[in-house]
């Protein structure tokens, strides 16, 4: 149990290293004297035997964690699970995979590539999924993947990392709603993802969703650097089911849209 919350330590100071708009959302939020509660991390991998979700998910599972349930996104060529943990408190975990058999064969190529160069027996350490990029990638290549699939092209630039937390909203006390919260953010200047709506989900099917578009960082490839869009900041705002409790599962039509918000040209850097 130990390991798991060193781990999410770990996941959390390298994320609050590449994605400044964490630090502005826990300012605006502890000033009006919230305490922040992390909901879920979400994790990116792809389908490969090496590096594949059961794989990402060891440190978890063996920390206590279980998998309670499935998705499919077939435009994107994805499925994911989640996780939870019978300790109250703990956020949950929620890893994707990149279907390789569904992608083109210039995709699979550089996968199969950024795989075979990931060090031997790493992805049996427990710090696995908090291990960054691995191998060297030249801007060329990460922009091949960004014509075919933002998520390869990100996963390929920054590699086993947190991509993004998530904060309760349902747990905060000064803001009555998500919609609340989004009119907050918009007014401190974050950006936030407009795909399918401002808010993804509703109170009838037990969650509502937001997040910020993810700023631009500097990324060091072998050819040079450049500043491309990094993590984000998610809102889950969940719901209680017809027998009182609150619904705990993820909603996939909004997931969906949730994973534009690393797309190219709309966060901006906010210092």
């Amino acid at each position: 149990m130990a390991v798991v919350h060193d781990l999410f330590e770990v996941l959390w100071r390298d994320y609050l290293a590449i994605t400044p708009q964490a630090e502005q959302v826990a300012q605006l939020l502890t000033g009006r004297g919230e305490v922040i509660v992390n909901d879920h991390i979400a994790l990116r991998t792809f389908a490969h035997d090496r590096v594949d979700i059961e794989m990402l998910d060891r440190a978890f599972v063996d920390g206590g964690y279980e998998p309670i349930d499935s998705y499919e996104f077939k435009d994107k060529h994805l499925v994911a699970c989640h996780y939870e943990h019978a300790e109250p408190g703990m956020p949950k975990v929620f890893i994707s995979s990149l279907l390789l058999d569904e992608c083109s064969p210039q995709l699979r190529d550089i996968a199969h590539s950024i795989v075979g160069q990931i060090p031997v027996g790493l992805e049996a350490d427990w710090r696995f999924s908090s291990s960054g990029r691995t191998w060297p990638l030249d801007s060329k290549t990460y922009r091949a993947l960004l014509e075919e699939s933002q998520y390869a092209a990100w996963l390929a630039a920054f590699g086993y990392i947190a991509n993004h937390f998530t904060i309760a909203a349902h747990k905060l006390k000064t803001v009555n709603s998500l919609s609340e919260l989004n009119d907050l953010l918009v007014a401190s200047g974050l950006p936030l993802n407009d795909t399918g709506g401002r808010i993804k989900g509703s109170p009838q099917v037990g969650l509502e969703q937001s997040s910020t578009m993810a700023a631009s960082v500097e990324v060091e490839f072998s050819d040079g650097k450049e500043s491309i869009p990094s993590c984000y900041y998610e809102f889950a705002y969940r719901h209680p089911t017809p027998d009182g409790t609150l619904f705990q599962g993820f909603i996939a039509d909004s997931a969906t849209n949730l994973f534009t918000s690393t797309d190219h040209g709309v966060g901006e850097p906010t210092r």
